[in-house]
């Protein structure tokens, strides 16, 4: 392997790299693809609103239970392994999904599907950790977060596009191919063996995930309104919150005793724990505006859903055009003016959001859709490579798989927090006696005010960001490139 301290990158590492880039992206947009084929999915499977929403809400809770388990798998398994299980799985829940005679098989295949994508995003950004020397990591880093960004808002655009002509079953028959072809080339190209350390599997913890990471999301969900007529909001927040505070009190006593599920002892890394609070805010500010703007589009403005993916298709192009560069920046001027400047720019359009109306141009709602992608640009590549750059080598794959699923709770919340806003909101000027698009326009700029103050807090929290590299000589660790 190339040594840690060198800056350049070998060509294998390279390879390896490309390949996880590419089927963690294929991965990843498969998470929103289905967001715009639910109303075709009620009317060929001859199901309702809140059976259909499943297909989202599976996803997510499967998502939320299995990424906690993926620092063990990191860490006992070789890298090759890991990939190899994560893309059969999803590679298989793909296929099963565009072959799925009924809604009951459909699910099954969403949750196999998430049981892949729960472990690619962990596996690469470990990955980075370890192949990549410190100077690098700001133009690597810039190059995964176009997979963290931009293929959730491509991915309501590829479906309109696909379901315009075809059946829903091509949204899998179209991902399936690049699955498998990631699948062949990622498992030439990955070698290496797993860690020395082999670390126990702590089946407590396991169990635990579930009603912990599992109950907090779906409670959140359906305080979004996007599972009407299930248990309702309070009792799966009830038990997710006091199983969450049970999992943390484990993982402080393995940390003493044992091997914690999830090592917590990431956040005793300032950098990481503010790195990682303002990705948190970013992905609320990210899924809440992926899903109002499109119901915004869609029901007050009347566009198809293809018109609404094509008018949000050039904010997810600056997002990936600019992601790369802004790595670059990264390594020459550090976090501070990025991140300033990105949370400032998320924070002002959300404030203009909040004043749109039935009559706001479409022009000016793309160019804002743009100008939040430029801010949302600034901000991810700085804030992952900041928040993961301190952490010494045995904390890797433990800090990636903390980010991915608070990044998942971090999505749900933003959906479930605007989307729930906008309904009361909507449902109490009706009640006054408003028309259907006042009360409408009324619920939108209330998510949207939600959403700006809730910006605030990331302009702040990017006041202090700083980029601290760990030293691993200095600390006794063993240097990054001798893992895996």
């Amino acid at each position: 392997m190339t040594p840690a301290s060198t800056h350049q990158i070998s060509a294998e590492n390279r390879l390896i790299i490309t390949a996880l880039v590419t089927a963690t992206f294929v991965v990843i947009l498969n998470e929103t693809i289905m967001n715009v084929a639910l109303p075709r999915l009620m009317a060929e499977l001859h199901i309702d609103a809140p059976t259909v929403q499943w297909l989202a809400t599976a996803f997510m809770l499967t998502m939320s239970v299995v990424i906690p388990t993926t620092g063990f798998l990191l860490q006992r398994l070789s890298r090759r392994t890991v990939f190899i299980l994560a893309m059969s799985l999803f590679s298989a829940g793909t296929l099963l999904a565009a072959l799925a005679p009924g809604f009951e098989v459909l699910l099954l295949a969403r949750v196999v599907q998430a049981c892949g994508t729960a472990i690619m995003l962990p596996l690469l950004m470990t990955s980075v950790l370890t192949l990549v020397p410190i100077a690098r990591r700001g133009q690597v880093m810039g190059t995964v977060s176009i997979v963290i960004s931009v293929a959730p808002a491509i991915g309501p655009t590829l479906s309109g596009l696909i379901l315009q002509f075809l059946s829903w079953r091509f949204m899998f028959l179209t991902v399936l191919p690049i699955a498998l072809a990631s699948l062949f080339f990622g498992a030439r190209k990955l070698v290496g063996a797993a860690e020395g350390e082999k670390p126990s599997l702590d089946l407590l913890s396991v169990v635990l995930t579930v009603p912990a990471f599992g109950g907090v999301v779906y409670g959140l969900s359906q305080l979004g309104g996007q599972g009407q007529g299930g248990l309702g909001p309070v009792l799966p927040l009830a038990v997710g919150i006091v199983c969450l505070g049970l999992f943390v009190a484990r993982q402080l006593m393995l940390q003493r005793s044992g091997s914690p599920l999830l090592d917590l002892r990431a956040f005793t890394y300032p950098m990481y724990t503010i790195g990682t609070a303002l990705l948190v805010v970013g992905m609320i500010a990210l899924f809440g505006v992926i899903i109002l703007l499109p119901i915004y589009l869609q029901q007050v403005r009347g566009l198809d859903t293809l018109s609404t993916g094509l008018l949000l298709l050039p904010g997810g192009l600056v997002m990936g055009l600019l992601a790369p560069t802004v790595g670059k920046w990264f390594d020459r001027v550090g976090p501070l003016p990025l991140t300033l400047t990105g949370t400032g720019f998320i924070t002002a359009v959300l404030f203009v959001l909040a004043f749109l109306t039935a009559d706001t141009p479409v022009w000016l709602v793309l160019a804002l859709h743009i100008a939040m992608s430029l801010g949302l640009a600034l901000l991810f590549t700085p804030a992952f490579t900041s928040g993961l750059n301190p952490l010494p080598p045995h904390l890797y794959s433990h800090g990636s798989a903390i980010l991915s699923t608070l990044q998942q709770v971090a999505g749900a919340a933003g959906t479930a927090l605007l989307v729930g806003v906008m309904a009361a909101q909507s449902h109490a000027v009706a009640a006054s006696g408003a028309t259907a698009v006042d009360a409408q326009m009324s619920g939108f700029r209330a998510a949207f005010l939600i959403a700006a103050c809730v910006a605030i807090a990331s302009v702040v929290l990017a006041a202090f960001l700083r980029n601290r590299p760990s030293v691993p000589a200095e600390e006794g660790a063993e240097p990054a490139a001798a893992m895996h």
